[in-house]
């Protein structure tokens, strides 16, 4: 009989909510009447680290997602009628376990983010469907490439010392 316990998952997903989801048709009721087509989307999508406790490696993961729709503008030089904002943040809470700290990066912004997106997606769509809207439905995202952009900003923002 072995004592052995059984083996740790390398990546824990320990519990995934909707931190904050706000929603707003600031033309409403009019809008509603005035719309004759469905409104252009523009999508801004972030993904948040923090580590949790010091003493292990929890972290949490959010993917903060900013869906505006506007109407076409009626007329040349005049602004898009916003339609309606959205403004959801899902987060998880995620352990990494037996990982090396330099591995951690690319679980953090590419793994944990492709768990969490299909239910952020669907809250997104839910929310604007029952906001009187079509649902807007989020294509699939390429988080390794969001995750190599970033890489690539950041290695551009680094100033080389100066010789002295």
């Amino acid at each position: 009989m072995s004592d052995s316990a059984a083996p740790v998952a390398p990546l824990t997903l320990n519990v995934q909510y909707t931190k904050d989801l706000s929603f707003e048709v600031p033309g409403a009721p009019v809008i509603f009447t005035s719309l004759r087509q469905p409104p252009q989307v523009s999508i801004n999508l972030d993904v948040q680290v923090r580590k949790l406790e010091e003493s292990a490696d929890v972290f949490e993961v959010t993917l903060a997602i900013r869906a505006e729709g506007t109407a076409p503008a009626a007329k040349d030089g005049e602004k898009p009628t916003p339609v309606f904002i959205a403004d959801l943040s899902y987060a998880g809470v995620f352990t990494l376990s037996g990982i090396p700290e330099a591995q951690h990066e690319p679980i953090l912004l590419v793994e944990c983010p492709r768990l969490l997106f299909p239910f952020a997606r669907n809250i997104l769509a839910d929310v604007t469907r029952e906001g009187g809207l079509p649902p807007v439905m989020l294509q699939p995202i390429d988080f390794v490439s969001l995750w190599q952009q970033r890489r690539a900003a950041a290695l551009a923002n680094v100033q080389p010392a100066a010789n002295a």
